[in-house]
C-alpha cells in the first residue's frame, strides 16, 4: 500500500495541517461474488421447485433466504466497483459511501424475507400440508455443501469489510439452516409430525434475524458517521495526547469512507510553534498502523492561538 503527506503552512504554523492519502483498495473478491452467487441462485432454483413439489415450506423459505443472499451479494459486488470510483468536485469521496448503502439495503430485504416466512408458517400451523421428508432432506444436504464452500471462500475478508462480513455470516448460517431442515426432515419421517415443517421455519427466521440484527445495526452506525467497530476514540486521543509538545486535542473527529476505510481529522495543540512535518508523517503512519485509520488530516495550533472550533466543543 502506497502513502504520500502533502501540506500546507503558514509563517506562524499555528494552522499547519497534514493529510494522508492511501491508494487503499480491498482486496477483490470478484471471483468469490461470481461463484457464490452462481452457486446459490441454482440453488434458490431446485430449493423452490422442490419445495413446491414436496409441499414444504422449510425449503421454499429457505429459497426466500437464499435469494435474499444472491441479492445481497449482488449488492455487494456492485458497490465494490463504485467504491473504486475517482472523487469529483461533486462527489470528493467517489462513491465510497456505496458499499455502505449496500449493506444496509442487504439487511432491510432480509428483515423483510423474515417477516414473509414467519407468517406463512403461523398460517400452516392450522393447515398442515403433507411434506416429502425425503426430497427435503436430499435437496438441504446440497444446500449445506453449497453454503460452506461460499462462506469459506470469504472467509480471509470477514474482518475488513462489513459487506464481505455480511456475506460470510448469511453463508455460514445457511449452511446451518440447511443442517436444520435435514434434522426436521428425518423427524417428520420418524414421527409423522407434520407441524415440524413450520416449527423449522419458524427456526430459520430466527436464525436470519439474528444475523441480520448485527448487520443492520452495523451498517446503520456507518450510515450515520459513527465511528467504526474496533475502534476506541479514547485509545485514539490518548495517542495524539502522546505526541511531543501536544497540550490539548479538540475536534477529533472519526468517521467511515466506506465499509474499510476511515478518516480522522483532529486539531492539536502544541507549546512550540515549529511545523513538525516529520511528526505529521509519523502520525499519520502509526494512526493507519495501529488503529486502521487510512485517511488522516491533522491540523498543529499554538497555545496562543484562539480556535472557534475548540470553543464550539466545550458548549
Amino acid at each position: 500500500m502506497s502513502s504520500q503527506s502533502n501540506y500546507t503552512s503558514d509563517s506562524s504554523c499555528e494552522h499547519s495541517h497534514g493529510a494522508t492519502r492511501h491508494s487503499h483498495v480491498p482486496a477483490s473478491f470478484g471471483s468469490a461474488f461470481a461463484v457464490g452467487i452462481a452457486l446459490n441462485l441454482g440453488f434458490v432454483i431446485i430449493e423452490v421447485a422442490y419445495g413446491i413439489f414436496a409441499h414444504s415450506l422449510a425449503l421454499i423459505a429457505d429459497a426466500g433466504h437464499n435469494m435474499g443472499d444472491v441479492l445481497g451479494l449482488l449488492l455487494a459486488w456492485c458497490a465494490t466497483f463504485l467504491a473504486r470510483t475517482a472523487p469529483t468536485d461533486r462527489r470528493t469521496y467517489g462513491l465510497r459511501s456505496s458499499s455502505i448503502l449496500a449493506a444496509l439495503f442487504n439487511a432491510i430485504f432480509l428483515l423483510i424475507t423474515v417477516g414473509a416466512i414467519a407468517w406463512e408458517a403461523i398460517r400452516r400451523f392450522g393447515d398442515p400440508t403433507i411434506v416429502e421428508a425425503r426430497t427435503v432432506i436430499w435437496v438441504s444436504a446440497i444446500g449445506i455443501l453449497i453454503n460452506t464452500v461460499t462462506a469459506l471462500m470469504f472467509m480471509s475478508g470477514r474482518k475488513r469489510d462489513l459487506n464481505i462480513r455480511a456475506a460470510f455470516l448469511h453463508m455460514a448460517a445457511d449452511a446451518g439452516v440447511s443442517l436444520g431442515v435435514v434434522v426436521a426432515g428425518f423427524l417428520i419421517i420418524a414421527t409423522g409430525w407434520l407441524w415440524i415443517d413450520p416449527v423449522i421455519s419458524l427456526a430459520i427466521a430466527a436464525v436470519i434475524t439474528l444475523g441480520t440484527w448485527s448487520l443492520l445495526r452495523d451498517s446503520v452506525n456507518l450510515a450515520l458517521h459513527a465511528v467504526p467497530l474496533g475502534i476506541e476514540v479514547a485509545e485514539v486521543r490518548q495517542y495524539l495526547y502522546s505526541l511531543p509538545h501536544v497540550t490539548e486535542v479538540h475536534d477529533l473527529h472519526v468517521w467511515p469512507m466506506s465499509t474499510t476505510e476511515t478518516a480522522l481529522t483532529a486539531h492539536l495543540v502544541r507549546d512550540v510553534a515549529d511545523c513538525d512535518c516529520a511528526l505529521l508523517d509519523q502520525a499519520a503512519r502509526d494512526l493507519h498502523h495501529k488503529f486502521e485509520i487510512q485517511h488522516t488530516t491533522l491540523q498543529f495550533e499554538t497555545l496562543d492561538h484562539e480556535c472557534h472550533l475548540a470553543a464550539e466543543e466545550s458548549v
